[in-house]
């Protein structure tokens, strides 16, 4: 049953960028326990928070997509690898945009509570996706 919430919560939320889905989906706060180079990283959020984390995360990228790649689901929670694209439409990191795709691979382990989502604990490479945006910044290099 958790897969399938997750499952349509990346999809919604994450894919098509319905903000106003995030509450059928996440608990009255939200922990992002582990998320390094995440501006949320440690931070409670509530349904509002997370709809401005979405928002402010998908602006560059509007049409980013998580591919999931594996489900683990436990008791209480649920792991996923994935794969994510977009093409880079708006400022990253003070890189203006380039008009090329990015690329990153990770794993999350997302926290269950009574079928709500609570929080996530994350692995990414962030720093792949920077060498990207420094690539098609200095295509020489």
């Amino acid at each position: 049953m958790k897969k399938e919430i997750l499952q349509s919560f990346i999809q919604k939320v994450w894919n098509e960028g319905d903000v106003n889905a995030i509450a059928g989906y996440i608990a009255d706060t939200y922990t992002v326990m582990h998320d390094p180079g995440d501006p949320w990283d440690g931070m409670a959020l509530d349904v509002a928070g997370f709809q401005h984390r979405v928002s402010s995360s998908r602006a560059p990228v509007p049409d980013q997509v998580f591919e999931i790649q594996e489900l683990y689901e436990n008791e209480n929670s649920v792991c996923i690898t994935w794969l994510w694209s977009g093409t880079h439409l708006g400022e990253i990191a003070g890189i203006p945009p380039s008009g090329k795709t990015l690329r990153m691979s990770g794993a999350t382990v997302y926290y269950f509570q009574n079928d709500r989502i609570t929080g996530h604990w994350q692995i990414t490479d962030r720093l792949g996706v920077f060498q990207q945006l420094q690539r098609n910044r200095n295509p020489e290099t």
